[in-house]
């Protein structure tokens, strides 16, 4: 099972537009607002769709959401290299949220019960921390050809690519094992719904953990879709950007990696972990050199652990009945936070700089570490 999820994350971030999908709207004429909407309808698509695609996952097989969802991802991608223009843009994102929303929830829910089927519940933090590395791995590979793939075909064939190891994705999903027996009736859809939220209303540990989510991964996950900018910020040309951007993710691929080891930490801990992150972040891109993108992947890297760890803590206080429909209320809580950072990023970038809105971003992170701290 393992070994299935590592490749179907691997397919599914091993998208060569990945590093230059920002530069292909501003190529075409996008403005960093209109860029920034774009960023906004792709998020309030999961937003609109985020619970009622998790309750739908705890009423049918995970297993299937898991493969309709990466082809409605390359039906986005073919749009937006065969019509690039503005309406183009925004059909593949309403296609590639759509695509996120049918994974999101059913992944973790997937991953957890199959785990406890097993017995081996436990080991959550460390299978996650491994299958989020191996997406990572896959951006990181995507990353490395997008610029010769590029500078062959440009943007056509980076598109090819990109629809090609979706399809492959949802192939892969199709080997993922379900040992569940999924309720077949819409009433069953609507009363999961309900439990779910009746839980989060009943329960302040399941409240605090759910929250924490949206607060450790909305952030950076908003800047991840400006770091081809912030590195073409730095005076690099266009050709070296994939390149540099392997180093931001080779930091967050480690930061999964220790995950497993990292599964106990505590709340001093995880505290510290956000607030270190955050004044790297903020160094990192007040910088504005090749050499202050080490301290942004370290931050990165910092992220994407407390990003599993927060997962696993929330997975631990849910029932497997209602797993999928909470998770992606967690989801839906990072999507509405996502769009607010995306309209700063716009505001600030605008009258700043791309590195200037890193810095600002930094901030949260820190008053997140403080509430950790001081309330668990």
């Amino acid at each position: 099972m393992a070994a299935v999820l590592c490749c179907y994350a691997f397919l599914g971030d091993f998208v060569l537009l990945y590093p230059v999908y920002a530069l292909l709207f501003s190529d075409a004429g996008l403005s960093s607002w209109e860029i920034s909407s774009l960023f906004a309808l792709w998020s309030a698509t999961g937003v609109v769709l985020e619970v009622p695609s998790g309750a739908w996952a705890d009423a049918v097989s995970r297993r299937l959401l898991l493969a309709v969802g990466p082809l409605l991802t390359a039906a986005g991608f073919a749009l937006w290299v065969l019509l690039p223009s503005y309406g183009a843009f925004a059909l593949g994102f309403l296609l590639w949220g759509a695509g996120g929303a049918l994974g999101s929830g059913a992944l973790e829910a997937l991953v957890h019960d199959e785990l406890g089927r097993l017995g081996a519940a436990e080991r959550y933090a460390h299978v996650m921390g491994r299958v989020r590395a191996a997406g990572l791995v896959g951006v990181v590979a995507a990353m490395g050809l997008a610029g010769p793939v590029f500078s062959l075909g440009g943007y056509p064939a980076v598109g090819a690519g990109s629809v090609l190891v979706c399809l492959l994705a949802a192939l892969t999903a199709t080997r993922l094992p379900e040992g569940r027996t999924p309720a077949p009736s819409e009433e069953s859809w609507v009363a999961t719904l309900r439990a779910g939220l009746a839980q989060v209303r009943a329960e302040r540990s399941v409240r605090g953990a759910l929250l924490l989510v949206p607060a450790v991964g909305a952030v950076w996950g908003a800047l991840d879709e400006y770091t081809p900018l912030l590195v073409r910020g730095t005076g690099v040309s266009d050709g070296t950007v994939p390149y540099l951007l392997l180093l931001i993710w080779a930091g967050a691929t480690a930061g999964g990696l220790l995950s497993g080891p990292c599964a106990r930490l505590g709340r001093t801990g995880l505290a510290a972990l956000l607030a270190g992150a955050a004044v790297a972040l903020a160094f990192g891109a007040a910088l504005r050199t090749p050499a202050g993108l080490v301290l942004v992947a370290l931050a990165f890297g910092g992220f994407q652990l407390a990003t599993v760890l927060a997962d696993a803590r929330l997975q631990a206080r849910i029932d497997d009945a209602r797993r999928a429909t909470l998770t992606s209320v967690a989801s839906l809580g990072t999507d509405l936070s996502t769009v607010a950072v995306y309209g700063a990023y716009a505001a600030v970038s605008s009258a700043s700089s791309h590195a200037t809105a890193f810095v600002w971003a930094a901030l949260p992170y820190l008053v997140t570490a403080l509430f950790v701290r001081a309330r668990g």
